[in-house]
């Protein structure tokens, strides 16, 4: 029987094939044989022939169909993949592949996912438009803080820091990735106490807030963790998506709670950050979008990576500049029945980097600050008023410099961090 045939230049997709986007760099063969092992490796094929082979395969064989430089195109049959099953699909199009000798770089750049797989998934329970309500902010960017230090605070010192940030303003006050129970902050103990102090806050200013208690675990304990956070009358969770893993992250969405729920991107850099090698972070916007997290860490553009000026890192900025601004589209992009996610920018950020987030992406958005608002030299509460006043400023179409003259806590961040 002939062989299938996974290089064929002339294929032109099908609506119901899934698409990925490679970068693929050959270790001593052709990008042609190269690209094949790939689309043989994630389908139905493997390294030789075998008498096991039926006829009937054939039409599962995925497809080389576009090859640009080193920018591949492969298209797979809907029919390989099992409706609603995230790790079923990444385990074929993000698998085995990146350990074949026969390449000596390969990253997943991009996919596109058929309606099919796409309906045969929850999405997002809320998304950007169900955010809005529930937080009842409808016209300018949520404001959010993680509570500082990351890790070390007791229970009662934890909640009042979250008091403090509510209250100078913000919206949002979510736990650090690496806090879970540890014997100085329980997690029951934890949550019921910021929550409380949630509700405080909401009395005194008159504006919702939530908290984003993280409720990464194993995933029994995680599933109970989060129906605690229900009975408690919490709006939001938060999970690390990668370190949970997508299958867990799945059953935690498919619980329907009536939280929404954060997602943070711990460890994502580990297999995103390498341009040559890897899966892009539009692919994890994706696959958590389709999975159904309703808000997602997408980096900041500016923040941490300010200030190097060698070339070098000129050329990094502008490609986290591309990358972030390409995320947050994607996340918004129409996808039928499959609600948005809300992009949370979050990392070395402070008020004066809030006129450049929001020209370049918009209101829709989540801007989150840590030691921007807590390193303030009056304190968590001076801080969060600080970004308030910088949010309005911007919306008002005036200069941070101006609108400072008359508001103390933006005039001492502009001098402690500068614009």
């Amino acid at each position: 029987m002939k062989p299938v045939d996974f290089l064929n230049l002339k294929y032109k997709p099908k609506s119901s094939d899934l698409v990925c986007l490679f970068r693929v760099e050959p270790n001593k063969v052709s990008i042609k044989e190269a690209s094949e092992n790939v689309a043989l490796e994630s389908s139905i094929g493997t390294w030789d022939e075998v008498s096991t082979e039926k006829a009937y395969m054939k039409k599962l064989g995925a497809k080389v169909f576009s090859i640009k430089g080193n920018k591949v195109k492969i298209a797979y049959p809907g029919e390989l993949f099992e409706g609603g099953n995230a790790p079923n699909i990444l385990s074929s199009i993000a698998g085995n592949i990146f350990g074949m000798k026969i390449v000596k770089n390969l990253r997943l750049d991009d996919i596109k996912i058929p309606d099919g797989i796409l309906n045969s998934f929850s999405g997002p329970k809320y998304g950007i438009n169900g955010i809005r309500k529930m937080m009842k902010v409808y016209d300018r960017p949520l404001v959010g803080t993680i509570v500082k230090p990351k890790l070390g605070l007791k229970t009662l010192d934890h909640a009042k820091v979250a008091y403090e940030a509510w209250m100078g303003g913000c919206d949002l006050v979510k736990d650090d990735e690496n806090l879970s129970s540890q014997r100085f902050n329980q997690f029951e103990e934890r949550l019921a106490r910021t929550l409380e102090m949630a509700d405080r806050a909401e009395e005194e200013t008159g504006e919702k807030k939530a908290y984003l208690v993280n409720v990464t675990a194993e995933t029994k304990e995680m599933m109970k963790r989060a129906e605690l956070v229900e009975q408690l009358g919490g709006k939001f969770i938060m999970v690390d998506v990668v370190t949970e893993g997508f299958g867990a992250l799945q059953t935690l969405r498919e619980g329907d709670f009536k939280m929404a729920i954060h997602a943070h991107r711990a460890m994502h850099a580990a297999f995103t950050r390498n341009p040559k090698h890897g899966i892009s972070m539009m692919v994890l916007a994706d696959m958590v979008r389709l999975i159904g997290c309703d808000t997602l860490h997408i980096g900041t553009v500016v923040g941490k990576l300010e200030g190097r000026l060698d070339e070098v890192s000129e050329i990094e900025e502008e490609i986290e500049k591309k990358v972030v601004k390409e995320t947050k589209i994607r996340l918004a992009q129409d996808w039928g029945k499959i609600k948005s996610v809300l992009a949370v920018s979050s990392g070395g950020l402070h008020p004066g980097h809030i006129p450049f987030l929001m020209k370049n992406l918009g209101k829709d958005l989540v801007m989150q600050f840590g030691g921007g608002i807590h390193a303030h030299k009056l304190g968590t509460g001076a801080g969060a008023r600080a970004v308030r006043q910088a949010v309005d400023a911007t919306m008002q179409k005036i200069s941070l410099k101006e609108y400072a003259k008359n508001h103390a806590e933006l005039r001492i961040a502009l001098e402690q961090w500068g614009k």
